[in-house]
C-alpha cells in the first residue's frame, strides 16, 4: 500500500487508524516517522514519504515518533493472510526466528538460500531480516525498559542483543533517547512496572474487535491445569524456546491488556507473538466484515457482533492433539480426555495464583504413551499415536512457518483424519483465514435456519464468496446456536 501515495496521504490526513501497520510515514524535515493515526498535525505532502514497515524507516534513517509510538502498531494483516514465503518468513521473525537462529535458519525453515530471502524481503518490506529482526528487538527492549526492573544490561541480552554497545546504540538511535532515559520517562508515566517479576503490557488491535466468541471460545474449551477463566482473564501456561511462562489476557475497550509471568525474559518476543497470535490481533476487521456483509443472509449476523476473530492456538501441535480428543464428543468430554492427558504427561509447574499446574505435555513427551491407557475408542487410539509419532520425529510440522496445504495433504494421509478435523487444524492451528468446516453440527444447524444449502460439497460451492475469509464466516455462522463458545463467561 505504501506506494499508493495519494491513499496513504489521504489516510494520514483522516488519522485513519485503520492504516496502523499497514504503513508507516516518514516526515523529511524532522527524520521522525509515526503511524497513519498520529495525533499531531499532519505535515505538509512535499514532506511524506512511507515506508513499509518500521524497519524500512529505521534503516533510512528515521526515528520513531514519541507521540504515537509507532513501533507499537499491529502487525500487517497481510501476513497472517497469506501463505507465501514473505509472510512464512515474517511470521518466523516476528516469532524471534532470526534471533535464535540467525538468517541461514530462517532460510532453512522456509526451504530458500538465504540470499533469495534477504531479496523477497527487500523487494516487499524495503529491509532484510537483520533488520526487521533488530526493529522487532528494539520494541522489545523497549518494552523490557519501560515495564520491568531488570537490570539494563540484562535487558539487552533478554531482548536479543549479542552486546550491551549494540542494544545502548539502537536504543539511542531508533527512539532518540537512552535506555535509562526511557525508563525514566516511563517511571513518570501509567506504565511503571506494578508488579515485580510481571511484565504488564497493552497488545493493540485494528477496531472494531467482538470479544464475545473470541474469549467465549478459549474459556468454554479451556483444559484444566493448563487454561483457566479467572477475574475476567483468560490464562494460560506456555512452553517457550528458553522456559516457560504464565499469560493473562483481558479484553479492555481499545486494546487487550496483557501480563507475563516468564522464567527467563529472552522468551518475552516469542510470548508476546504467540499472544497476538492465538487472539487473532493482526487481523483487518473492516475488510473482512465488508465481504462477508455481501451476502444478503450473513450481513444481519456481522451487523449484529462485528469484529468477531478468529481463536486460534499457542502451539500447532497441541492443537492438533487436542482436535483428535475433541472428535466426535461433546466439548466438556473433549476437556476430560485433554486433562487426563496434561496430569499424565505434563511438566508441572508453579502458579502464584493457584490455577495452572502443568504444561501441555510435548510430543515427545507423548511418544512413549500406552495406547491402552487412553479412554478413547481404539481408532482414536491409533489415530492419536500415530499423529503423536509424525509430530515428535518432525516428519509433520505444524507451525507458523508451515506450507498450508502441504499440511493438509500430510494431515490428510494419517488415519483417522477427515475434512473436518484437517480444517479445524487449518484454521486454529496454521491460521488459515479461508479454512471452512461445512460438515460442522453448528455450520450445519446455521446453514438450516438461515435457508443456506444443507450439503457440504453445495454450501462449499456457496461459501466461494466468502472468500478468502471462510473461517470469519465460520465464527458468525457459529453465533446462530447459542453455545458457551458464544458468550464471555459471567
Amino acid at each position: 500500500m505504501h506506494t499508493d501515495t495519494e491513499r496513504c496521504v489521504r489516510a494520514v490526513q483522516s488519522k485513519d487508524a485503520r492504516f496502523d501497520g499497514w504503513f508507516f510515514t516518514a516526515v523529511l524535515t524532522t527524520r521522525i516517522y509515526c503511524r497513519p493515526s498520529c495525533p499531531v498535525v499532519p505535515p505538509k505532502v512535499r514532506n511524506m514519504t512511507f515506508y513499509p514497515s518500521a524497519a524500512a524507516c529505521q534503516q533510512a534513517g528515521f526515528r520513531a515518533c514519541k507521540r504515537c509510538r509507532p513501533d507499537t502498531s499491529p502487525g500487517s494483516p497481510e501476513w497472517n493472510a497469506r501463505a507465501d514465503s514473505v509472510a512464512r518468513a515474517m511470521r518466523l521473525i516476528r516469532d524471534g526466528v532470526v534471533d535464535r537462529e540467525g538468517v541461514p535458519g530462517l532460510a532453512s525453515r522456509l526451504g530458500y538460500s538465504a540470499r533469495q530471502i534477504e531479496r523477497q524481503l527487500l523487494a516487499e518490506l524495503g529491509a532484510g531480516p537483520l533488520a526487521l529482526a533488530r526493529a522487532q528487538r528494539a520494541q522489545t527492549a523497549r518494552l523490557l525498559i519501560e515495564t520491568t526492573t531488570l537490570p539494563l544490561a540484562e535487558v539487552a541480552f533478554a531482548a536479543g542483543f549479542s552486546s550491551v554497545r549494540t542494544f545502548n546504540e539502537t536504543v539511542r538511535e531508533v527512539f532518540a533517547l537512552a535506555p535509562g532515559e526511557l525508563r525514566t520517562r516511563a517511571a513518570r508515566g501509567p506504565l511503571a512496572p506494578a508488579t515485580p517479576g510481571v511484565i504488564a503490557l497493552r497488545l493493540p488491535y485494528r477496531a472494531p474487535l467482538n470479544p464475545s466468541n473470541l474469549f467465549g471460545h478459549l474459556a468454554a474449551t479451556a483444559v484444566p491445569g493448563i487454561e483457566e477463566w479467572r477475574d475476567g482473564a483468560y490464562r494460560r501456561t506456555l512452553t517457550l524456546p528458553y522456559g516457560h511462562g504464565i499469560v493473562a489476557l483481558t479484553p479492555q475497550p481499545d486494546h487487550i491488556a496483557c501480563r507475563l509471568s516468564l522464567t527467563d525474559p529472552r522468551d518475552l518476543t516469542q510470548a508476546i507473538s504467540r499472544c497476538r497470535w492465538l487472539l487473532d490481533l493482526d487481523a483487518d476487521p473492516v475488510a473482512v466484515d465488508s465481504q462477508l456483509r455481501t451476502d444478503p443472509l450473513l450481513a444481519p449476523l456481522v451487523d449484529a457482533g462485528p469484529g468477531r476473530r478468529v481463536p486460534r492456538a499457542v502451539d500447532g501441535a497441541e492443537f492438533a492433539v487436542r482436535a483428535v480428543l475433541g472428535q466426535q464428543v461433546s466439548t466438556a468430554a473433549a476437556r476430560t480426555h485433554a486433562a487426563r492427558l496434561v496430569t499424565a504427561h505434563g511438566v508441572e509447574v508453579e502458579d502464584p495464583e493457584g490455577g495452572l499446574t502443568h504444561l501441555f505435555p510435548a510430543p515427545q513427551a507423548l511418544a512413549g504413551l500406552d495406547p491402552e491407557s487412553l479412554a478413547l475408542p481404539r481408532t482414536r487410539r491409533t489415530t492419536l499415536t500415530t499423529l503423536v509419532a509424525a509430530l515428535a520425529d518432525g516428519t509433520l510440522r505444524l507451525g507458523t512457518d508451515t506450507d498450508w496445504e502441504r499440511a493438509r495433504a500430510e494431515l490428510s494421509a494419517l488415519p483417522g483424519f477427515g475434512p473436518w478435523t484437517v480444517e479445524v487444524i487449518a484454521m486454529r492451528a496454521l491460521g488459515d483465514p479461508d479454512a471452512f468446516l461445512p460438515t460442522d453440527l453448528g455450520i450445519r444447524r446455521a446453514a438450516e435456519r438461515l435457508g443456506l444449502p444443507a450439503t457440504p460439497a453445495a454450501l462449499t460451492a456457496r461459501a466461494a464468496d466468502w472468500r478468502p475469509w471462510r473461517a470469519y464466516a465460520v465464527q458468525y455462522l457459529w453465533t446462530v446456536d447459542d453455545h458457551p463458545i458464544n458468550h464471555l463467561p459471567a
